[in-house]
């Protein structure tokens, strides 16, 4: 009989009753969900908040750069490492940096604690990963204020930051 059901089943035609089935999608959904969450909390843990994007990375460059300076933000600079890795004859698939910021928002950070420099101006990372997916990447706020001791200073920079950071990124990538 095992025997005889073990090819039932290699052949695909064991067919399970719909309710077994059901918990079968339920649980793969909530498989899908931990595997999301335990990406966002490994995200958190590194300090980078990372966005999918819909579009490629230099169309996503673009739209971030585009978007930036509407908003009063300086460009201090974009680097291609896609093009520096070709320039040395080796591969690399599409990832860009720009780096972008305002001193009005950025200096008083640095007056908490001028460690914090080390990390501005801000930057957004830009890659296509092995996939294909492109991914906007960003140092996380909060992980800057616990890198940098900003306790007592700094928290309405800090989160006009965030907020920024956000909507940039959504609109970049949305």
């Amino acid at each position: 009989m095992k025997k005889v059901l073990l090819t039932i089943a290699a052949l695909g035609l064991f067919v399970l009753p719909a309710y077994a089935t059901q918990g079968i999608r339920e649980k793969s959904k909530n498989e899908i969900a931990r595997a999301k969450e335990k990406s966002i909390v490994t995200a958190r843990r590194n300090g980078i908040v990372k966005v999918k994007s819909n579009y490629s990375v230099e169309e996503t460059v673009k739209r971030f750069e585009s978007i930036a300076k509407e908003r009063g933000l300086n460009i201090f600079g974009i680097v291609n490492h896609q093009a520096g890795a070709e320039s040395v004859g080796l591969e690399l698939r599409p990832t860009q940096v720009i780096i972008f910021g305002n001193p009005r928002v950025g200096t008083p950070l640095m007056q908490c604690n001028q460690t914090t420099g080390i990390d501005l101006p801000q930057k957004a990372l830009i890659w296509q990963d092995e996939q294909g997916q492109v991914w906007l990447g960003y140092n996380s706020p909060k992980y800057l204020q616990k890198r940098h001791q900003l306790r007592g200073c700094g928290e309405q920079a800090l989160e006009r930051v965030s907020n920024a950071l956000k909507m940039l990124a959504e609109q970049a990538t949305q």
